[in-house]
């Protein structure tokens, strides 16, 4: 299992936003506050050993699981890990390897610390890099997960092309997006530029109500919030419920299915002989990680 580094060949990310995120999993780390709040807010579909600080639930776990159509001992790659629930978890489900990345050391410290409760040793490795540029071979994965975090890349197209760029011939990159309701969805012509193929969308109608129901657990309760995560945190939280919860009636929320085509150029059995790696978005996309 590799500790968390930065691969080579992946473009640093930018001082400030790692950061921003370094102190948003510190704080979140230090308490249990955060994490009864999602399991309020998700009831019953609140999957536990997750933790996962995104709109991960069962359904949509289990909607990943058939979409990926893996083969055991294959290659997932988790982009924009966070602490690494949602991957590991389907990892261990699917009985592939896992490679996860985000732009937070802190939150692949975590993600590496606690990945033996799930897989045994050599089958996880996590580093620190942007999705718009992984540092990963062409055509390494056999497939690929962004839960929550595309909203948050800095340049959605790259970020699209760069993952599409990891997959195999065949293999699937599954996407959680949002969009406002009567507008065109942009996913089709990002995934014709990075030469994918759009297989599934997936409906999650009750996405939106999820967010809102967390987001005023946010607002109520505030003054928790500001004693077991601090000032700065609590404000970005609370501002962020304030922001969104207004946006939250029009948004529509999906699972996309993105499908590198068989006939698609890769190195020949790249999948399995990878090493081990050693703009501001708009609101109605954007959600929490």
């Amino acid at each position: 299992m590799t500790h968390p580094a930065t691969v080579l060949g992946a473009a640093p990310p930018a001082p400030a936003v790692a950061a921003q995120y370094d102190a948003f999993h510190a704080a979140r780390a230090r308490t249990g506050l955060v994490a009864r709040l999602y399991a309020e807010a998700l009831g019953e579909d609140y999957p536990a050993e997750v933790a996962a600080s995104s709109s991960c639930d069962w359904p949509l776990l289990g909607l990943m699981t058939a979409r990926l159509r893996m083969q055991p001992g294959q290659l997932l790659v988790d982009a924009g890990c966070g602490t690494g629930g949602i991957g590991l978890w389907l990892a261990r489900a699917l009985a592939v390897r896992l490679v996860g990345f985000d732009i937070s050391r802190v939150a692949v410290g975590e993600a590496f610390a606690r990945s033996g409760q799930f897989l045994p040793p050599g089958r996880a490795a996590f580093c620190v890099a942007r999705l718009e540029a992984t540092g990963l071979p062409d055509g390494c994965a056999h497939g690929v997960v962004c839960v929550d975090a595309l909203s948050r890349a800095a340049d959605r197209d790259q970020a699209v092309r760069e993952l599409g760029r990891l997959l195999a011939p065949g293999a699937r990159l599954l996407v959680t997006r949002a969009v406002r309701r009567g507008t065109e969805p942009v996913w089709e012509a990002q995934a014709r530029a990075a030469g994918l193929i759009v297989e599934h969308v997936d409906e999650r109608p009750g996405e939106p109500g999820m967010w809102e129901r967390l987001y005023r657990l946010w607002i109520d309760h505030a003054e928790e919030l500001r004693r077991e995560l601090g000032e700065d945190q609590a404000a970005n939280m609370l501002g962020e419920a304030h922001r969104v919860l207004p946006t939250l009636p029009g948004r529509r929320a999906v699972l996309l299915t993105l499908r590198r085509p068989v006939a698609s150029p890769a190195a020949p059995g790249a999948a399995d002989t990878m090493a081990r790696p050693g703009r501001h978005p708009d609101d109605s996309e954007r959600t929490p990680q």
